[in-house]
C-alpha cells in the first residue's frame, strides 16, 4: 500500500478532483473509488467524493498495491481466417476488446486466443497480451494476426516497424458529402494529462 498526504492551498475545488490533478497517476473516476472505499481522509476523517476543500484541509490518501492479474481462457467463438504453426489472422469483431485492461478482465480476444490456442502464443507482450503484435479498438472490427511463437513475433513486430507490409482500413460514412473523395488528416495522440483518453 502507498500512503501520500496533501496540504490544499486553495480551496472550493472538489476533493476528487483536487487528487486527480495532484496525482498524475490517479484519474478522478480512480480518485472517487478511493474515497467510496474509505481509502481516502480528510483531516483524519472520512469525507465524500463531492466535498469542496478548504484551504489548509490535510488529505491523506491509501493507495492499494495492484493486484496480479492472469488473463484465463474463454470459449468464446473467433472467426479465423488463416493460421499455420507460428501465427493465426483473425477477424476481431465490433465491441471485443483486444486484450484485458481495467473495466475489461475478460470477453476479450486474449481470453478467447487462450481457449483456442492453450500454451502456443508467444509471450514477448506478458500474461495480458500473448501473441497480441498489434491491436485495433473495441469499436473497430478487422483482421488481426496473431503470434503464436516469439520467433514470429520478433518477425512481425520488425515487420510493422519497417512498415514492410501495408494496413488498409475502410469506413462507413452515413449523410450527403460535399466532396466525392478527400484527406482526413487528424493525427490522433494519447492526452498528455491523462494516458487513458486520446
Amino acid at each position: 500500500m502507498t500512503k501520500l498526504e496533501f496540504v490544499a492551498e486553495n480551496g472550493n475545488i472538489r476533493i476528487d478532483k483536487y487528487i486527480a490533478d495532484n496525482e498524475p497517476s490517479l484519474t478522478r473516476t480512480a480518485a472517487a473509488k478511493l474515497i467510496e472505499q474509505g481509502k481516502v481522509f480528510l483531516n483524519e476523517n472520512s469525507v465524500g467524493k463531492n466535498y469542496k476543500l478548504k484551504g489548509g484541509d490535510r488529505i491523506t490518501l491509501e493507495i492499494p498495491d495492484p493486484v496480479p492479474y492472469e488473463a484465463k481462457p474463454e470459449n468464446i467463438p473467433l472467426e479465423i481466417i488463416y493460421e499455420d504453426n507460428d501465427l493465426l489472422v483473425v477477424n476481431k469483431p465490433k465491441g471485443m476488446v483486444v486484450h484485458p485492461a481495467a473495466g475489461n478482465y475478460d470477453g476479450t480476444l486474449v481470453n478467447a486466443l487462450l481457449y483456442h490456442c492453450g500454451d502456443s502464443l508467444s509471450g514477448i507482450n506478458g500474461v495480458m497480451r500473448p501473441g497480441i503484435v498489434h491491436r485495433i479498438d473495441k469499436d473497430t472490427s478487422g483482421l488481426l494476426i496473431v503470434a503464436k511463437n516469439d520467433f514470429a513475433h520478433f518477425s512481425l513486430a520488425e515487420q510493422i516497424k519497417e512498415h514492410s507490409f501495408t494496413r488498409e482500413y475502410e469506413a462507413i460514412v452515413y449523410g450527403n458529402l460535399k466532396d466525392d473523395e478527400g484527406t482526413v488528416n487528424a493525427p490522433i495522440g494519447r492526452s498528455q494529462y491523462d494516458r487513458k483518453k486520446m
